[in-house]
């Protein structure tokens, strides 16, 4: 074999490899491993003015960057009231995209995230992924994707342009902010970040 077949080989073998990396990205959007930055991007310094409206004025607690294998994931923001999050109080985690993600993917890799934290109930999941899939829109670089914890029970989600809908289930609720928020997470250094604590 000569050498510019061998190089043209190679290539393609690397080029291969990039891209089947880059396939497995849109099924991991929540955390997997990362790492995190300090400051945030100038998008998450506010939130949108419908999210304003259904939550009163909230504060933001946390910021984090999640990266895999190099590959900017997304960007996400803790938002409370008062100076520190509390789990039974209104509070939002706003999620900017880097990518290109399916909303089927979103709520698909949720329901596994959610399996991870401790909620095990098949037949809630089956619930909650076709509400999910109802609600979260297919989204794209600079998208970003708001899930508000509704006092009393329930999470509304918002695009930065206006509502997409809620879950009226406040066990849906706990366990989709559990996802970042609970002890279990995958990531336990983006939900320090998250909740100022690093």
């Amino acid at each position: 074999m000569n050498t510019s077949r061998l190089d043209r080989r190679r290539t393609a073998f690397r080029l291969g490899s990039l891209l089947a990396l880059a396939a497995l990205a849109p099924v991991l959007t929540l955390p997997v491993a990362g790492s995190l930055q300090a400051a945030g991007p100038p998008q998450l310094a506010r939130l949108p003015p419908a999210v304003v409206a259904a939550t009163g004025d909230l504060k933001r607690i946390g910021f984090g960057t999640m990266r895999w294998f190099g590959l900017h994931v997304y960007d996400v923001a803790l938002w409370a009231r008062g100076t520190q999050w509390e789990p039974d109080d209104v509070h939002a985690l706003d999620i900017l995209y880097g990518r290109d993600l399916a909303g089927k993917a979103l709520a698909e890799s949720s329901i596994t995230e959610m399996k991870r934290v401790g909620f095990t109930d098949e037949a809630q999941h089956a619930r909650w992924l076709a509400a999910m899939i109802r609600v979260f829109p297919n989204v794209g670089r600079g998208d970003r994707l708001i899930g508000v914890y509704l006092k009393g029970g329930g999470a509304a989600f918002f695009s930065q342009e206006r509502a997409l809908g809620t879950i009226d289930d406040p066990a849906f609720a706990t366990a989709f902010f559990a996802i970042w928020l609970d002890p279990k997470t995958r990531e336990p250094q983006l939900r320090a970040r998250l909740l100022g604590k690093t």
